[in-house]
């Protein structure tokens, strides 16, 4: 269906197209995971007697989903037995992918937190196993939309996956608070199989995206530009994959209470323990992945690795970027992804205890900020897709970026005004909506930047991107907030979308999109 044609169908029969409709169910399986690793896990922790600084660390289960794209190209390369077959590459990956979730989720669910020391450790590997099945759901469902459809209809798939998205975090996050306190665990009273029933829950949710994976068509197949024309390549690659990511988990893990001991003697030499913990977990994780390098290249020098399958699988995906864009414009929109979303993650990070210090209780949290918050996201997706497909994505993109910042300004009236309901609920709506516009056109844009040929690797490495920066930043929200108080603190975060718009006037003069509106 072309940009004209789809410029004449109703906003109705665009929801109901079947390719936007099955985003819709993607998208909510895509969702469940999230949150099963972070609040509602944490909740459960808690409530089974874990101290806070064990808590903690299962933030790390969620690694895989920053560094996705270092396995995206075992998506894209890889063939499964027996499955690509019967289903396709994308829907073969789909469908191992979730049943590696359900699984994961399974396997929590057998694990009492608050039966021994041990079970602990047993509820972090499956959490990471959680993660790690979940960011490669995510790899090859955005690779199944950007395949799956023409351009113009990207907008639209967007919106609705983000929908989706969104309500499988509203069932994992609320819904599976309510569950087990319906199945009679709280925080004086805590009960083992109320959790167990819920995480059995969940995974069974998980079962819309199987049945959807089992009914969809297989996205037609790019021009193959890969090496790995044998067993004995594909088992070569894995082997490389699975050192390399080995190196990095061992000393990431043994690294831990050395790190820790730094961070202490650091924080008190700069007077500045945020600074400390930020300087010294950078300095980690870069080391764990100089030894996940030296580890690869040591098999590619020993030749037990080809250097062609390397630069096949992972150096011909950004050469590609480059050599489509040229280098000039290619960094141009490197930048705009990795600061576009800055704005609204940066206040984030805090808003929550902006409205607490405001005196709005959890309830009115969570009914106005996440309940009527999460509809208002949605709608704002549907327009935003809309939008895009009318005006074109790069126009929408330049207007979710004017709103994102301009709807902070908001939150420093808020900061004037106090606690009042009326004020809550308006804000949130603005800013809520804003959101989702930009995000629809985020996403269509991101997609439309990736070449079929290296769909899971290049989506990965822009998704990874567009969050780096922010959440960086995000991380001194508080110490920032404590320095300036909340009404500069907001004003800072609406300039910080300044430099946004600048980028996105220069790409749209160079850069056009294949959306035919552009």
């Amino acid at each position: 269906m072309q940009q004209q044609d789809l410029q004449a169908v109703s906003p109705l029969g665009l929801f109901l197209h079947r390719r936007v409709v099955t985003m819709l169910f993607l998208g909510f399986s895509a969702g469940i995971p999230l949150l099963l690793i972070f609040s509602s896990l944490s909740l459960w922790l808690r409530e089974a007697g874990a101290e806070r600084a064990a808590v903690t660390y299962f933030s790390w289960a969620a690694l895989g989903y920053s560094f996705k794209f270092v396995w995206a190209p075992l998506v894209d390369q890889l063939p499964l037995p027996g499955l690509t077959r019967k289903l396709g590459r994308r829907r073969a990956w789909m469908l191992l992918a979730q049943f590696a979730v359900i699984v994961a989720i399974l396997a929590m669910a057998t694990i009492d937190p608050a039966a021994e020391q041990s079970s602990l450790t047993l509820m972090a590997f499956a959490a990471v196993f959680l993660g790690f099945s979940s960011a490669t759901q995510d790899i090859v469902i955005d690779a199944y939309r950007i395949e799956s459809a023409e351009a113009e209809l990207q907008a639209m798939m967007s919106a609705t996956y983000i929908a989706g998205y969104r309500i499988g975090m509203l069932v994992a996050g609320a819904g599976s608070l309510f569950l087990a306190d319906w199945f009679g665990t709280s925080g004086g009273a805590y009960y083992y199989p109320a959790w167990q029933w819920t995480y059995c829950a969940m995974a069974l949710a998980m079962l819309v995206g199987v049945i959807t994976t089992l009914v969809i068509d297989e996205p037609p197949q790019p021009e193959s530009v890969g090496v790995l024309n044998s067993g004995h390549d594909y088992a070569r690659f894995l082997l490389m994959f699975v050192v390399a990511i080995g190196g990095f988990v061992t000393v990431f893990f043994f690294s831990g209470d050395i790190a820790d001991s730094i961070k202490a003697s650091l924080g008190a030499m700069l007077a500045n323990p945020f600074l400390a913990a930020f300087l010294v977990e950078t300095l980690r994780l870069a080391l764990a992945l100089l030894i996940m390098w030296l580890l690869a290249l040591v098999l590619v020098k020993s030749g037990i690795v080809g250097y062609s399958m390397v630069e096949r699988t992972y150096l011909m995906p950004i050469r590609d970027f480059f050599s489509r864009y040229g280098w000039s414009l290619a960094w141009i929109l490197l930048a705009l992804i990795g600061v576009y979303r800055i704005s609204d993650i940066v206040l984030g990070v805090i808003s929550n205890v902006f409205y607490q210090d405001l005196g709005f209780s959890k309830t009115e949290i969570a009914s106005v900020v996440k309940t009527f918050g999460l509809l208002m996201t949605i709608a704002g997706g549907f327009v935003g897709g809309l939008l895009a497909l009318r005006y074109g994505v790069m126009r929408i993109l330049f207007l979710g970026a004017v709103l994102s910042a301009a709807t902070n300004l908001l939150f420093m009236l808020l900061a004037s005004i106090g606690y009042d309901m009326f004020w809550l609920y308006v804000i949130i709506s603005a800013d809520n909506l804003s959101a989702g516009i930009a995000s629809a056109a985020f996403v269509a844009f991101l997609s439309s930047l990736t070449n079929v040929s290296f769909t899971a690797m290049q989506f990965a490495i822009f998704s990874s991107l567009m969050t780096l920066i922010p959440k960086v930043l995000g991380g001194y929200s508080g110490s920032i907030v404590d320095a300036v108080g909340y009404p500069d603190f907001f004003l800072i975060t609406a300039i910080l979308g300044l430099p946004v718009l600048l980028l996105i006037a220069v790409a749209a003069r160079r850069f056009e999109i294949r959306d035919g509106s552009s």
